[in-house]
C-alpha cells in the first residue's frame, strides 16, 4: 500500500500512528501525530488509521500537552 501524503496511517510493526509524510526509496515516511522525529516504515507494513485510533492519538497528544511534556 503506498499511502498519500498527509494520511493517518498504523506502522503494524510498532503499534504507532503517523502521518505520511513522503515516500523515500522502499519506505514511507512517517511523522507522530503531532509532530516529532519522522521514521521510516515498510508500505507493506502500514494501514490506514480507523477514526477511533485518530482520536487516540489526538487525546494522547493533548493530555501530553497539557502536563509539559510536548510543546
Amino acid at each position: 500500500m503506498k499511502p498519500p501524503v498527509g494520511a493517518y496511517v498504523v506502522d503494524t510493526r510498532s503499534g504507532r500512528i503517523g502521518i505520511v509524510m513522503g515516500h523515500e526509496g522502499p519506505y514511507v515516511q512517517l511523522r507522530p501525530y503531532g509532530g516529532g522525529r519522522e521514521w521510516d516504515a515498510d508500505p507493506a507494513a502500514v494501514r490506514h488509521a480507523t477514526p477511533a485510533e485518530r482520536l487516540r492519538a489526538a487525546t494522547a497528544y493533548a493530555n501530553a500537552r497539557s502536563r509539559g511534556e510536548v510543546p
